[in-house]
């Protein structure tokens, strides 16, 4: 085994191995929580439901989701761990889930689509841009893809999606409302008690103080190095959710068995339906086949940026970078996050990806396949844990939303902002995201600046065609279709 994951000759052993293993699962151990909340718009008693969308679809994809987050994780891991040899992890990506949400089943219910339909056509959508993954790893043009994007592009990227992030966290916290003079407020304590203090105004406001207190607790905990800050923070703030609302959890054993037969009904199978076929390409909240191109490009090239910043990222940590300052089996390590999405398109859940979390495991002293090992069948025990996670409410999930906003944020730092015809595209990729809430218009629009600016300076090149072509594609895309 030594020989086989190269323990010895990476400078490492058994012992590292497992610590970072173990570290590396709870750091991201959070996601078999916070995954099917995005998803499934908090399930069945989540801000959709509220809305006037069917509780009952929204349970059953929140159950499916549920069990397909973790075997994706666990699959994904697991490729890492016998053919990269690499100490890295996947999962369903944050961020992503988000956007699967908005363009699968809350758009599918505006839009008047059965919700679970939307959630198959969804699958079609992640499973094709999977194959264009595979294709592209195979080839080496993902590679060259990456290489070829503006800098500045890509350090927006992953910023943007943070802000993103962190902004869906405040919304499904309470934290920022809606506001009809301003757009949006901060949760209004003072108009709560106007009726005065009462049990039932104060669980009104609940949610949002007990956010605030755990993305507090996150940040304290991540400040002392406390490992599994993250999921200590989630787990912190459901506890405080029910002693500050004086309630008592349901915690149903039979949970386990319908997240299982969920799975089965609409999660493993909705792939194989030709109903989600056609939904994905002529669907009313697709809009059409153009837009369907579109949304597999947009899902395409967030996860290129996502995983090529993790590598980059966790490979300097661990010094596992080659000559040329890049990360070693790099192929290898796209081909298994291109193999992890569709195996996620297949089991039911929104894109696999390599997590940025895998650097703490590294941090930890994990250097070869063995450790992704460790925290692949750390996900696998998870599969019974859906009585905890069903518990677990939108308010508890959402300072691991806004503290994973914070750490995406650090590559802007990195932007050059004195250089205009690389701040401009940067910040409106950044603030176009949770603006227009779209991770592929905040990404559209940065290239479409970048492009012009380019051209009107004189500084067009021709390692700027890539831009150029998906500046064009997004030009297409507001022409015609509303998203």
């Amino acid at each position: 085994m030594d020989k086989f994951f190269k323990i010895t000759e990476r400078g490492s052993n058994y012992r590292k191995e497992i610590v970072g293993g173990l570290t590396t699962f709870f750091a991201m151990a959070y996601i078999i929580f916070v995954n099917p909340a995005q998803i499934a718009a908090d399930g069945a008693n989540g801000w959709l439901a509220g809305a006037g969308a069917d509780s009952a679809a929204l349970g059953k994809i929140w159950n499916s989701v549920f069990i397909a987050s973790v075997l994706v994780a666990f699959v994904g891991t697991m490729l890492y761990a016998f053919y990269a040899k690499l100490p890295y992890a996947q999962a369903c990506g944050m961020g992503l889930n988000s956007f699967f949400c908005t363009c699968f089943i809350s758009g599918a219910y505006f839009a008047g689509v059965d919700l679970i339909g939307g959630y198959h056509s969804g699958m079609v959508i992640i499973f094709i841009s999977g194959i264009v993954f595979l294709v592209l790893s195979i080839t080496g043009a993902r590679e060259y893809i990456a290489k070829a994007m503006p800098e500045c592009i890509k350090k927006s990227i992953s910023a943007g999606i943070g802000l993103f992030i962190a902004f869906i966290g405040f919304k499904n916290a309470g934290i920022i409302t809606g506001n009809q003079y301003t757009f949006v407020q901060f949760v209004d304590i003072s108009g709560a008690f106007k009726e005065g203090v009462t049990l039932e105004a104060w669980r009104t406001i609940a949610p949002a103080i007990v956010a605030l207190l755990g993305f507090i607790i996150i940040a304290v905990l991540t400040k002392l190095n406390v490992k599994g800050s993250v999921l200590i923070g989630v787990l912190s703030s459901a506890v405080l959710y029910y002693v500050a609302t004086w309630q008592i959890p349901a915690f149903d054993l039979s949970s386990i068995g319908q997240a299982f037969k969920d799975f089965g009904e609409i999660g493993i199978t909705g792939l194989f339906n030709a109903e989600a076929w056609n939904l994905a390409f002529s669907g009313k909240h697709i809009g059409g086949v153009f837009s369907a191109i579109v949304l597999i490009i947009s899902f395409c090239i967030v996860d290129m940026f996502d995983t090529v910043g993790t590598l980059y990222g966790a490979a300097t940590e661990a010094g596992m970078l080659d000559e040329n300052g890049d990360p070693i089996d790099m192929d290898k390590a796209m081909a298994c996050d291109s193999v992890g999405t569709l195996t996620g398109a297949v089991l039911g859940t929104s894109t696999c990806t390599t997590f940025v979390e895998c650097a703490s495991g590294v941090a930890a002293g994990a250097r070869t396949g063995f450790a992704s090992l460790v925290t692949s069948l750390c996900f696998l025990a998870c599969l019974f844990l859906t009585p905890l996670a069903n518990i677990v409410p939108s308010c508890a999930t959402a300072p691991a939303l806004i503290f994973v906003g914070v750490l995406m944020l650090k590559n802007f730092a990195k932007v050059d902002m004195n250089d205009m015809r690389s701040a401009v595209p940067a910040f409106l990729t950044l603030i176009m995201m949770p603006l227009t809430y779209s991770i592929s218009n905040g990404i559209g629009i940065g290239c479409i600046s970048y492009v012009l600016i380019s051209i009107f300076t004189g500084k067009f090149t021709k390692k700027d065609i890539v831009a150029a072509i998906i500046a064009l594609i997004f030009v297409a895309k507001f022409a015609f279709v509303t998203m």
